[in-house]
């Protein structure tokens, strides 16, 4: 057996990882290093300004770390606010993002990043940013989905001067493209000074500083929101399927116990031929039933997280499930990255940026994220939010445990899509014995607000039984993005296999 394997959504993102086990670090230090090269490889979708979670396994033990955004300690007033909406493209549907010094939340990065390696970490932190340092010093060809993601975002990343300075390639005055090198020796600057000085100096030393100096004129970070940050350390939340254990991310993130909601709903089911009409109905019956659930038990409010455990009640449970069986028919930027070591040590880790807020801090070449603009979590209107208070993320890094000891560890990016797709890796994974590839290969189907999203690649009697079961939808003709990036490893007794999502780049490598 190797020394461990690894799934990331950049190839660049799984080598650092890979370098990293092959010195002999352990799945912690592979999975930390890989976070740093990430914000080099994948610079819309993860960045220290932004934050994540990471779901830990070692030695029989779990623990989730949460290191997401914060809200602000005081609510600020509007007026001379820096907090403008954009337009993304994203070729077949538009978004509205509000980003500026208003939409940053107090980020969680660099805190998680320390705090896991002094709980895990096997290497000095200086070895694990050696992979981002040169990769960021000599520059990474921007792949496809690296140059369509720019391209939808472009509003953002060319809203100040330096910011397209910084994502520029051959040309300056527009962002790097496909094919083109793209450096970011501020950024490698930062990271190196970072894992000499500590976490001190982005919480309260000069990053610090230069971020809140800013927001004196037009943001809402404080120096106190920045020196009273923490990473929390949660139980991950624990559920059987089929018999086989999961964990994944607990409350107040509300990805995780959805995904549960949803895998308990399909439970109690008789089993369905993979693909069958009746089986993709069961699907997006299960979805259409769990969006209602996250709206009913108020599970997109920051103010009411703490109930949201009931979901997984058996009475609930048994109520939404009736609508399921008793009824034929029912009328953003994230990434992830899975290590796992071959003495059984597992790492899934989510990062997010939003999609950032246009804004680099001055002399880093760290994005800030925007998640104050964000519409799922501001559902009273921006401005709003509870004050110091962790925000809710769908992000839901889970692990799965097979009675055998076999051991996966998967998550996946993609704003609300990313529950589903995780559910529909699971599902593949555990009710139809699909090898991991297959698994996160297989076509998917996204169901939200009346509307039926389908990949093209299950059966056509199939697909037309469903288009006509659910008259919105639309059919997409490839595997897009928009289904999200599931990265996965499982390792057993004689297995060992990973699958990068190629929906989003992903890669998986062995060291």
């Amino acid at each position: 057996m190797s020394r461990g394997i690894v799934a990331a959504g950049h190839p660049g993102t799984a080598e650092a990882a890979r370098l990293i086990l092959a010195e002999g670090g352990n799945a912690f230090d592979a999975a930390l290093g890989a976070l740093c090269a990430a914000c080099v490889c994948e610079p819309v979708l993860a960045s220290l300004g932004g934050g994540g979670f990471l779901l830990a396994y070692e030695q029989g033990q779990s623990r989730l770390y949460d290191f997401f955004v914060q809200t602000p300690r005081r609510r600020p007033s509007p007026d001379g606010l820096d907090f403008e909406p954009i337009q993304a493209d994203f070729g077949t549907t538009r978004q509205e993002f509000h980003i500026g010094l208003g939409a940053m939340a107090v980020p969680g990065t660099v805190a998680g990043l320390f705090a896991i390696h002094r709980a895990h970490g096997r290497l000095p932190l200086g070895r694990l940013v050696e992979p981002a340092l040169e990769m960021a010093r000599q520059g990474v060809v921007v792949n496809g989905f690296t140059a369509a993601v720019f391209d939808a975002v472009k509003p953002i990343y060319t809203r100040h001067p330096q910011t397209l300075s910084h994502y520029a390639g051959c040309d300056p005055t527009r962002l790097a493209g496909e094919g083109e090198r793209l450096r970011q020796p501020l950024l490698a600057d930062t990271l190196e000074v970072l894992a000499l000085e500590g976490e001190r100096l982005f919480y309260q030393g000069e990053i610090a500083q230069r971020l809140v100096a800013a927001c004196a004129d037009g943001g809402t970070l404080t120096r106190e929101d920045l020196r009273g940050y923490r990473v929390e350390l949660r139980r991950p939340l624990e559920l059987d399927y089929h018999g086989v254990r999961l964990l994944t991310n607990p409350p107040p993130s509300c990805g995780g116990i959805l995904i549960g909601f949803a895998l308990k709903l399909l439970e109690g089911g008789e089993p369905l031929e993979w693909g069958s009409a009746d089986y993709l109905t069961r699907l997006v019956q299960v979805m259409a039933l769990t969006n209602r659930a996250r709206v009913e038990s108020r599970l997109h409010d920051l103010e009411h997280h703490r109930q949201s455990r009931v979901l997984l009640d058996p009475a609930l449970l048994e109520r939404y499930r009736r609508q399921v069986l008793g009824h034929r028919f029912f009328p953003r930027g994230t990434t992830h990255i899975s290590v796992m070591d071959r003495a059984g040590r597992a790492a899934a880790l989510t990062l997010s940026n939003g999609e950032g807020c246009g804004w680099l801090i001055p002399d880093t070449g760290i994005m800030m994220n925007n998640m104050l603009g964000e519409e799922d979590i501001n559902p009273h209107g921006f401005h709003r939010w509870p004050l110091d208070t962790r925000i809710s993320s769908m992000m839901a890094p889970t692990l799965a445990l097979w009675p055998d000891g076999t051991l996966a560890a998967l998550g996946s990016g993609g704003s609300n899509r990313l529950r589903t797709a995780i559910f529909q890796v699971l599902v593949n994974l555990v009710d139809h014995g699909m090898a991991l590839e297959a698994a996160v290969r297989a076509p998917r189907l996204h169901f939200e607000n009346d509307f039926l999203n389908l990949e093209d690649g299950f059966p056509r009697p199939a697909l037309e039984a469903l288009a006509g079961r659910f008259p919105d939808h639309r059919l997409w003709d490839s595997q897009s993005f928009y289904f999200g990036g599931a990265h996965c490893v499982r390792q057993g007794a004689a297995l060992q296999e990973g699958s990068g999502d190629p929906r989003r780049g992903g890669v998986w490598c062995r060291a």
